[in-house]
């Protein structure tokens, strides 16, 4: 048989608990909450290096090009010194 001073411990303990139960989900939402925005402020941050390496990107000459430039360069260095001679 269990006596009144048993029956407020137990109580007792179950307050405890309830409040570390409670003290434990504040600090893991406030976890939650913290990597939350730290995903948001990542995906934002992508976002805007995908945006600037597509800029680089388009202004970018392609390699095609500057060689085709080069070799023009070089032949006509080549004609005006072959005429200069």
């Amino acid at each position: 048989m269990t006596t009144p001073s048993d029956h407020s411990l137990v109580g007792e303990e179950c307050a405890e608990l309830r409040r570390s139960l409670d003290v434990g989900l504040a600090r893991t939402d406030g976890r939650l909450a913290l990597l939350a925005q730290r995903n948001d402020q990542t995906d934002k941050d992508v976002t805007d290096l995908a945006a600037r390496v597509a800029a680089l990107e388009h202004a970018r000459w392609p390699l095609p090009a500057v060689a085709a430039l080069c070799s023009l360069g070089a032949l006509a260095v080549a004609v005006w010194q072959s005429l200069g001679r």
